[in-house]
């Protein structure tokens, strides 16, 4: 994490990964972040992967750096408590990140009568509040027609990247970020919608998705692993292992042809189609079958080792298919020497490689990732010091049922 929004307090009230993953990023940038959670845990506490005593390795994951207050919001006292924390005065509070229903107790506009330069930022699934999920939004857009074998076209092929709700919470950060920078010129505060269905529609018109089927009036058939309108596919070597060779920029595309030594075959078929295939990108997509096979062939006379010394050689860009297992494993740059990881002790009680903020700043120090919260672990410290709550109030509420201090230490496995 980096100290870059040092002083900056975000309150967070939401579930499962958009909402999380928004208020996950701005802390790793440095912004204080507590959420509060329901006694016993929010509905994805336990959600799969799970450790080895049943925690959620996904709901560690997604919330780590953050504090936890748990209430019983069920409870007048509980909604009562979950206001203040949002409302609560300072110049770089006031910022709240959720996904609850926007005409409940913590809707903007309840809210902000209490603090008017609040700035909420509501991730929803579609733009008239109605219900949706990454995985009802994606079968929505016309994605899995487009992914799997070549001659399924009829049949839809899910993702397993929840890539709506990633997206989703990279805009609300970076929509927040706005907000305060808005708010600290102007003194005003808004209320930002991020529904998922919306960042779906403008991913796909700005990818030129969108007005590839408006003006043809077709949809993109299944091209099973070919990267359409370039030259890239997955090829097998001789000793049963997978490469993805990617040939887009003309460089690339001189280098494999060099690595494969299929300088003669590819002039011999560009003389045929009376095309230059190295100037044209379209022309390598259009042609795919033709130079596929030629790849295919001298790919599967190479070992992979063999194979990925002579694309590196030659500059070529190449990528091998890997489990996640065998990237651990055999990879020390993806993880074990990556920097952006450190080895966190986490509630869970086991110790496990942990990401912080993928990008790097020049002038400014990475820190280790912090561990996720204890579920209500920080509920004294924040009601005692934030909102000056007595001892004697506080256990009067934790003895009726209002709030519940930490569901259990943190002891490292």
């Amino acid at each position: 994490m980096y100290g870059l929004l040092l002083g900056v307090r975000i309150v967070e009230g939401a579930s499962f990964i958009a909402g999380p993953y928004c208020s996950l990023l701005l802390s790793q940038l440095g912004a204080e972040i507590i959420r509060f959670d329901a006694i016993g845990g929010s509905p994805d506490y336990r959600r799969w992967p799970l450790g080895p005593g049943g925690d959620s390795f996904y709901w560690e994951g997604l919330n780590k750096g953050k504090k936890s207050v748990a209430l019983n919001l069920a409870m007048a006292e509980g909604r009562e408590l979950a206001i203040a924390i949002v409302t609560t005065g300072g110049k770089d509070s006031g910022i709240f990140v959720t996904n609850y229903p926007e005409s409940g107790f913590l809707s903007h506009d309840s809210l902000s009568k209490l603090r008017p330069d609040l700035v909420t930022a509501h991730v929803l699934g579609h733009a008239d509040g109605t219900s949706a999920v990454d995985y009802t939004v994606n079968c929505g857009v016309g994605l899995p027609y487009m992914t799997g074998p070549q001659g399924t076209n009829r049949v839809p092929i899910n993702h397993v990247l929840p890539a709506w709700d990633l997206l989703a919470g990279s805009t609300a950060a970076v929509s927040v970020l706005a907000a305060i920078e808005y708010r600290r010129r102007t003194g005003l505060g808004q209320l930002i919608r991020i529904p998922l269905s919306d960042v779906a529609a403008a991913t796909l018109g700005n990818l030129g998705q969108i007005a590839e089927v408006a003006i043809s009036g077709t949809d993109r058939p299944k091209y099973g692993n070919n990267l359409f309108g370039a030259f890239g596919r997955d090829f097998g070597c001789a000793d049963g292992k997978r490469v993805m060779i990617v040939a887009i920029t003309s460089k690339q595309w001189r280098a494999a042809i060099a690595a494969l030594d299929l300088q003669s075959a590819i002039s011999a078929l560009e003389a045929e189609l009376g095309m230059s295939l190295d100037s044209d990108e379209g022309a390598r997509f259009l042609h795919r079958d033709r130079i596929n096979a030629m790849v295919e062939q001298v790919v599967a006379r190479y070992t992979l080792a063999a194979l990925s010394q002579r694309l590196t050689s030659s500059g070529a860009c190449f990528g091998v298919y890997r489990t996640v297992h065998e990237a651990l494993t055999e990879d020390p740059s993806f993880v074990e020497a990556n920097p952006i990881f450190a080895h966190v002790h986490h509630p869970s009680g086991c110790k496990y490689p942990t990401p912080g903020f993928p990008a790097s700043f020049s002038g400014a120090a990475r820190r280790d990732p912090s561990p996720a919260p204890v579920l209500g672990g920080d509920t004294e410290e924040v009601l005692t010091t934030l909102l000056r709550i007595p001892s004697a109030a506080l256990a009067s509420l934790h003895d009726r049922g209002v709030v519940r201090l930490a569901d259990r230490p943190l002891s490292p496995r």
